[in-house]
């Protein structure tokens, strides 16, 4: 008999949950990224994709950044406001992610159901280190750290980035860097941000093999190499860290379990 019973039943717990994962791999969903600087037709594309998807047979669920009902509202304000500091942006946002990857993005693959995100921590880690953050700062504030099957980075030059924003409207305070780069006119403030936060992608995208689109083509020829993409298969065994993830989520949402 052992002196420590509520250890014996907590490695007894942890031991079934490895093999309900394991028995799962097969099944489980996948959680695809679209990342880039803003007007870099991400979006557009994300929506494409899914559609696609879902002509395909497959269950789609969409997660956005910046979009849970407990943070968005106060980020919101906060904004308005002009008074969210480098280090408040990152830790709402933070926040923001942490609810999101718990009530959206891993029930919905444990469900089997395929997740795309329409921007995904790496967001922040870009935007983020443009304002200064440190990396590791940011990287500890968003854990835990779950990684997507696949992320698919739209690359364009701050240039393009910029005549796409301008066609449409002047940049916000926030998105024109203003809060950090003390520059006056948002469109010349966008211009200078944006260069960093391109520099910022460019440099993860070598560090996590993001799959680079080249964004300055024409919207069909980049929906035709993401559906190529995406057939040649990115099903891959999750790494140890996503299978610790899942398993502290089920621990904690036993529910989950059961669907």
């Amino acid at each position: 008999m052992t002196l420590f019973p509520a250890l014996a039943r907590r490695r007894q717990s942890d031991k079934r949950l490895r093999e309900m994962v394991a028995a799962r791999e097969a099944r489980r969903g996948l959680l695809i990224a679209f990342e880039g600087p803003d007007g870099s037709g991400k979006t557009t594309q994300r929506k494409l994709f899914k559609n696609w998807l879902k002509s395909e047979g497959h269950e789609v669920v969409t997660t956005k950044w910046n979009s849970s009902a407990l943070i968005k509202p106060l980020v919101k304000a906060r904004k308005a406001a002009r008074s969210l500091s480098p280090e408040e942006f990152s830790l709402l946002h933070a926040a923001d992610f942490r609810y999101r990857l718990e009530t959206e993005i891993l029930p919905a693959l444990w469900q089997g159901q395929v997740v795309v995100a329409d921007r995904y921590l790496f967001t922040a880690l870009a935007r983020d280190a443009a304002r200064g953050m440190d990396l590791h700062w940011l990287l500890e504030v968003y854990r835990p750290l779950f990684w997507p099957d696949l992320v698919f980075y739209f690359s364009v030059s701050p240039e393009t980035s910029g005549k796409r924003i301008a066609a449409e409207r002047a940049p916000n305070f926030y998105e024109a860097g203003q809060d950090v780069t003390e520059i006056a006119d948002p469109f010349q403030s966008y211009a200078h941000f944006i260069g960093r936060v391109i520099q910022e992608y460019e440099a993860l995208a070598k560090v996590f093999r993001f799959v680079t689109v080249d964004a300055e083509q024409s919207i069909f020829d980049q929906h035709r190499q993401i559906r190529e993409l995406f057939a040649e298969g990115v099903r891959r065994p999750w790494q140890e860290w996503n299978q610790e993830v899942l398993l502290e989520w089920l621990s904690h949402y036993p529910e989950g379990m059961q669907k």
